[in-house]
Parts: C-alpha cells; sequence; structure tokens
C-alpha cells in the first residue's frame, strides 16, 4: 500500500467511489479509496436504486436530476454501462398530501424537471394496471427509472484507477490521525497513510471515524426491507416504478419479471448486526398493499427479499461538508435513503468542495454539519420523510 496520499477516500460505496472518481476528474489523481469490505458491500448493495426527482427541497430534486443526466450517459464517461432503464414514475397521495404534491411539482417544473400532474384519466392510460380512485392525487416523472448500484459502483472506481486513483479494499481504517489542528494520516490495520485530505464517506459506520476525533455527527442506521415478488406474466403486471404514500410502500420492477418492493422503516438498529433478511411479518401486508394498487400482483409469488441501512439524519439529508476545526476532514455521511440516485453529483460537488474551496456545480451549502445546531433544518412536506 502507499504510504502517501493527496487525499484519502474512506469507505468504497457508490459514494466514495464518485468521489474518488470526480477528484480524478478535477486532476487530483494521487489518491487512495480504502473500503474494508469489497466496493459496494455495503448500503449501496442494498439500493432499490429508484431514480427518481420528487423531492420537498430544491437541492435534494436538482442532485437527483442532474444525476440523471450522469446516469444516462454513463457508459460514455467511464466505460461501463449504468443500467438505466427508464420506466416512469408515479406517485400516488391522498387528499391529505395534495396540497405537498402540487407544490413540490411546481417546484419541479420551475427547475426544469420533467415532472407533471397527471388526472385519473391519464392514469388510466399510462398505466392501466394501477387501480385508481378519484380521491387520489397523481405526479408523474417520464423519465425516472433504476439503474445497477454494483455497475456504477464499479464504473466510478476502474475509470478513476485508469486516470491514476488507486483503491484497496479488504482494508479496515482503524482511524484518522489529527495534528495541530490538520489531517495528517488515516490509519489502518496494516499503515500508516500519510495524508493531508480524508474523506469520510462509509455510510453507518462514518460516525465512529469522526467521533474518534471529536466530531458528533447526528446519524442513526434505520432498517429498510425490501420484499422481492414474482410477477405473472401480462401486461397487468408490466408496471413502472410506483411510490404509493396511501399504502405505504415503493414498488419497481426488475428483469427477470421481478419487482422489488421497498417496505419498514421503522426499526433503528446497529450497522454490525441488525437483521439482514425480511420480516415475513412485513411480507404479508406488503403482499396485500401491492394487490390493492396493481391487483393482478395478487397472483405474484413471493421470492425473498433483503434489508439495508438507511444512514439517517435528523432531516433526512445528507451533511456533505469540510469539518470546521480540522483541516483537510471532509464528510459524506447521512444519505437517509437518497444516496444512489444523487451520487454522480454529490461527488461532483464534493471533488469541487475539495479542490476549489466550494461546490460550483450544485450549492450544497445547507447540508452543512452546523445546521443540525442551528436549526435550519431542511423539511419535507409530507409525513413521509423519505420524500423530504
Amino acid at each position: 500500500m502507499a504510504n502517501t496520499a493527496d487525499a484519502v477516500i474512506i469507505g468504497g460505496g457508490v459514494m466514495g467511489c464518485s468521489i474518488l472518481y470526480n477528484l480524478a476528474e478535477q486532476g487530483l489523481t494521487n489518491t487512495l479509496l480504502l473500503e474494508r469490505d469489497v466496493l459496494a458491500s455495503g448500503s449501496t448493495s442494498k439500493s432499490q436504486a429508484i431514480l427518481r426527482m420528487h423531492y420537498s427541497n430544491e437541492v435534494t430534486s436538482v442532485l437527483a436530476w442532474k444525476s440523471l443526466e450522469i446516469f444516462k450517459n454513463f457508459e460514455e464517461l467511464t466505460g461501463t454501462p449504468s443500467g438505466y432503464t427508464r420506466t416512469g414514475y408515479f406517485l400516488i397521495v391522498g387528499r391529505e398530501d395534495r396540497e405537498a404534491m402540487y407544490e413540490n411539482v411546481a417546484m419541479h417544473r420551475r427547475l426544469g424537471i420533467a415532472s407533471e400532474i397527471v388526472s385519473i384519466e391519464d392514469m388510466r392510460e399510462l398505466a392501466p394496471m394501477l387501480a385508481v380512485e378519484g380521491d387520489e392525487s397523481f405526479a408523474y416523472e417520464s423519465e425516472s427509472g433504476y439503474a445497477d448500484p454494483y455497475s456504477v459502483t464499479l464504473g466510478f472506481a476502474n475509470r478513476a484507477r485508469e486516470m491514476g486513483a488507486s483503491v484497496r479494499d479488504g482494508t479496515n481504517v482503524t482511524g484518522i490521525e489529527v495534528s495541530g489542528g490538520k489531517v495528517t494520516a488515516v490509519l489502518t490495520g496494516e499503515a500508516r497513510v500519510e495524508t493531508a485530505i480524508a474523506v469520510v464517506a462509509a455510510g453507518p459506520w462514518s460516525d465512529r471515524l469522526l467521533s474518534a476525533v471529536g466530531v458528533d455527527v447526528p446519524i442513526r442506521p434505520l432498517r429498510h426491507q425490501v420484499v422481492v415478488l414474482r410477477r405473472p406474466p401480462g401486461p397487468d403486471t408490466d408496471h413502472p416504478i410506483v411510490a404509493d404514500n396511501l399504502n405505504g410502500f415503493s414498488a419497481r420492477p426488475d428483469i427477470g419479471g421481478l419487482t422489488m418492493i421497498g417496505a419498514g422503516e421503522e426499526e433503528f438498529v446497529d450497522a454490525d448486526t441488525f437483521n439482514q433478511g425480511v420480516d415475513m411479518d412485513v411480507v404479508g401486508p406488503t403482499f396485500e398493499a401491492i394487490a390493492k394498487r396493481i391487483p393482478a400482483m395478487s397472483r405474484a409469488v413471493f421470492r425473498g427479499g433483503w434489508s439495508g441501512a438507511f444512514t439517517v439524519t435528523p432531516d433526512w439529508h445528507p451533511i456533505l461538508d469540510r469539518i470546521e476545526g480540522i483541516d483537510g476532514l471532509y464528510c459524506a455521511v447521512g444519505f437517509s435513503g437518497h444516496g444512489f440516485k444523487e451520487s454522480p453529483m454529490i461527488g461532483k460537488a464534493m471533488a469541487e468542495l475539495i479542490t476549489k474551496g466550494a461546490a460550483e456545480c450544485v450549492d450544497i451549502s445547507m447540508l452543512n454539519l452546523n445546521r443540525f445546531e442551528t436549526g435550519d433544518l431542511l423539511r419535507s412536506r409530507y409525513a413521509m420523510q423519505v420524500l423530504a
């Protein structure tokens, strides 16, 4: 392992690899990424990988929208296909969330995002497999879809390597060395890597590294379950991505006739010991919920599932910041279920913050760490915080 680097990125998920790639694009290539397991093995591997722009705040909507263009052109940029598949995305809400939806879509359209309110007649034409009612409201994003987290992570990492960066997996970071208010090294079980820049992007394990140097980040791992069903064949189950606030699920199609259904975001857990399977007492209600929205799914077959961890902050927005009082220390943590879809632009914004002193592609200044002390939190228009 190299004993010196201009920057060390800690964490080999999609976020760390995006930062590594974008630093190389900015000309900083004497860099090293350290991952304790294998690339994309943490939260990235458990992502539903939905690409949608429907959020309540401009910064998250813009990060997702600009990232979508990168997913579309990913092979041209990195040499690796992203797996982007356009399906369209529908958000369905009841009366209590109607005004919130209208306000969000108005914001999206002002930002140039392909988002619109559609009528019940439009819904029945665009997605005839969905059961819809007149007292519901619908937002539609025609360009939304999904991509492959593993391919994207490896695409970023491999292109960064080609430009001169280094990646070491199977390497556990044990600490960050700080002297005189500055980062001086990153420590592993095998080596001390001298560096003036350390970027913590280690998902739910990030707080341990930061707290060891006196930095408190308010992040907690929240277990998120995904139920997988095999659809019965036919056009009445060939569905787009559906986020159903009324029935409490998000569903996206996958290759091989499968559907991934996200459900159950109520249990804070330990990142090292939580149950990564799916609970059968969640499977039944989830099955019933999707069958209400897509009646033909009542004939679907249960094919398993998994649980991952959303690393959430109090306002369900990430912390993208340099750490005050420790020169050269940066963090990109707390993505709260938004990370994969925003990862291309977050990597670019973080690379600009590191190399230029501020992000130029998107204003991320409101995603600073100090907001939790000052109370300048971002808010969701919905009770469902994942739409913040």
